[in-house]
């Protein structure tokens, strides 16, 4: 069994990342650290997990007493983690903040579809932002074909974290959307850096919790059935991205670890509209399938979930 250490745990993601961890056949969870919630159950943090786990948060840890660490805290935690901590050099170590995405350190960005086998043979990994997965899925196979593109992405209100905010308070957010960070968005670095391109982005906030769906714009001079093919083709072996000519939509991927894209052309412009769950494909759940892919098991095990469909 892999023993699982979570530094964070009281958070969203980490909330994502414990349901499913209960559930993977490969997995112990040694200890998940809180220390505002130390001695609770699981659940009563999680109210998900109620009748899954009685096991109960931890204001302790012992790096040597786990083979990997998840790090589910807020941005810019995880650097002051390691100055305060040593790391075992047996501990393979997944961290879901920004920290270390530019690869420093030693880390490899995790974006499976972009870079597997270096993933595959990593000790130090750092998990791609939500919005970066979403935007960089519907860009990956254009990488040479054009320098620039256009993207307008709605993100649903859990992409803001647990902690209460005036742009998250239930009466403001609900029936309710805007703009926010227009062009400057953090994201945009990770996404320049493994694309090449010159990306102009305005994220949106949207009315619902779960869910990011991104229109992607840039040009083209194929047709529609070579844009079709080109996407196809380049996630052929892909575990969990999808390439449909159909109409997507969120609910084809809430509650999942997949990403669904659909391509268009509209006079020499492609669009490609990309799907995910920002809280699984977009965190925990990517997180989890680096963990399988670190590890050498089945990249899809402990993620074969359903969408809410309705």
């Amino acid at each position: 069994m892999i023993r699982v250490g979570i530094i964070g745990a009281a958070g969203y993601t980490a909330g994502e990342l414990i349901r499913l961890l209960v559930n993977h056949p490969e997995v112990e969870i040694t200890f998940a650290h809180s220390t505002s919630n130390a001695g609770q159950p699981f659940h009563a943090v999680h109210t998900g997990l109620i009748g899954d786990t009685e096991q109960c948060f931890s204001d302790t840890y012992n790096l040597h007493a786990i083979d990997v660490l998840f790090l589910c805290s807020g941005h810019g935690k995880s650097t002051a983690f390691w100055a305060e901590n040593e790391c075992p050099d047996t501990l393979k170590i997944i961290d879901l903040a920004q920290d270390y995405r530019d690869e420093h350190d030693g880390y490899v960005y995790g974006l499976p579809e972009l870079q597997r086998e270096k993933i595959c043979a990593c000790t130090k990994l750092a998990n791609p932002g939500c919005f970066a997965t979403a935007i960089q899925l519907a860009l990956l196979p254009m990488i040479g074909r054009t320098k620039e593109a256009s993207v307008t992405a709605i993100t649903g209100s859990t992409g803001a974290g647990q902690k209460p905010t005036a742009t998250t308070h239930f009466s403001w957010r609900n029936d309710n959307m805007s703009v926010y960070k227009a062009f400057t968005h953090q994201h945009l670095l990770e996404i320049g850096r493994n694309t090449g391109m010159k990306v102009e982005f305005i994220p949106m906030r949207g009315d619902f919790s779960r869910g990011i769906i991104a229109a992607v714009t840039m040009p083209f001079d194929g047709t529609a059935e070579e844009a079709y093919e080109l996407y196809r083709q380049y996630y052929k072996d892909a575990a969990f991205t999808h390439v449909i000519n159909r109409e997507v939509n969120l609910k084809d991927v809430v509650n999942t670890n997949k990403c669904v894209l659909q391509t268009e052309v509209h006079e020499g412009r492609l669009l490609v509209t990309s799907v995910i769950d920002n809280l699984l494909k977009g965190a925990s759940g990517q997180a989890l399938q680096n963990m399988n892919l670190m590890f050498g098991l089945d990249e899809k095990m402990g993620l074969n979930l359903k969408a809410l469909a309705f």
